[in-house]
């Protein structure tokens, strides 16, 4: 087992035993590593590994104390009940994936990639999905590394799909182009998603001004579909796999990296999704959603150390 591993183990068994009460303090992280043997950054490490464990609590400029509440998370962690909590953006092949694991996962309520990305930041979510594409033309990693500073951010990489401009069966209107939207109702998600995001880029490369685009918003791709399905909207921006749902008319816009953004310490909670990922039943149930890539699930990308490395997804394509 990891050196932090041990450690936060071994003091979650002293806060279960009632050593460490809620409340108290613990030692400075110098005089932690001094008393183990080891390094600040393991002890810096192991404690962090607790505090995203509800275990205890992390402040700055002050020493780390045990949590109201941490015996009883000390006992989830030590029992290996944890669920992993799971916060971020909407999408259908995330949706078949979380009724596939049942209660190994448990949903947040924060919609859209930025607030699922809060959501970790605050310690509410183990992990949040996201889909941003940063204005460097990257996705995920430029965020991560924001939000989760001094805490090993990583992504692991869930999948590319396609994302595009739903119109009616037929494409009545005849639209080829971005463009044309200027003017039409067109269904858009709820600010502060992913795509919503890349609406707004899209439009404005395309010379529109996402102001000068009306429409009703909603809080799901199904929504959006279902929106254009009934008339509602004229168009709207989400997933092929929507279109598939209601045959309707699809405009490819972007193809993009749909991740898991966690810290390092999380990634041994987040080991039921990529299990899974190597469920053959369950590769195939996306895939045949349309739009969908799984080339890269199961790697992770270690951004503080600039590493990579591949978690076991077996049939890996």
């Amino acid at each position: 087992m990891t050196r932090y591993l041990d450690l936060g183990t071994e003091l979650a068994r002293a806060v279960l035993a009632g050593e460490r009460a809620a409340g108290s303090e613990l030692p400075s992280v110098r005089d932690l590593a001094t008393a183990e043997a080891t390094t600040t950054a393991t002890a810096s490490r192991a404690y962090r590994y607790l505090a995203d464990h509800g275990v205890i609590s992390l402040e700055p400029r002050r020493r780390a104390r045990v949590s109201h509440d941490g015996p009883a998370a000390a006992r989830r962690l030590l029992g290996g009940t944890r669920t992993f909590r799971l916060a971020g953006s909407d999408d259908p092949a995330m949706s078949l994936l979380v009724r596939h694991l049942g209660d190994r996962v448990s949903v947040v309520p924060a919609r859209g990639s930025l607030h699922g990305l809060a959501a970790v930041a605050a310690n509410t979510a183990d992990g949040a999905t996201a889909h941003l594409r940063h204005h460097t033309g990257v996705y995920n990693a430029p965020f991560a590394r924001a939000v989760l500073r001094g805490r090993q951010p990583a992504l692991l990489h869930l999948w590319r799909r396609e994302q595009g401009l739903l119109l009616p069966a037929g494409n009545p209107r005849g639209i080829t182009d971005i463009r044309q939207v200027r003017g039409l109702r067109v269904a858009k998600r709820s600010p502060g998603t992913g795509t919503r995001v890349l609406l707004d880029h899209a439009l404005e490369v395309a010379g529109v001004a996402p102001d000068e685009v009306g429409g009703p918003e909603f809080g799901s791709h199904l929504e959006v579909a279902l929106a254009v399905a009934a008339g509602a909207a004229d168009a709207g921006l989400a997933v092929r796999a929507a279109a598939v749902d209601l045959d309707l008319g699809f405009l490819p816009v972007a193809w993009e990296t749909y991740d898991l953004v966690l810290s390092a310490d999380a990634l041994d909670t987040a080991a039921p999704l990529v299990e899974a990922l190597s469920d053959p039943g369950v590769r195939a149930a996306i895939t045949g959603l349309g739009g969908y890539d799984l080339g890269e699930a199961g790697v992770v990308d270690h951004l503080a150390e600039g590493q990579r490395t591949l978690l076991p997804v077996s049939a890996h394509e």
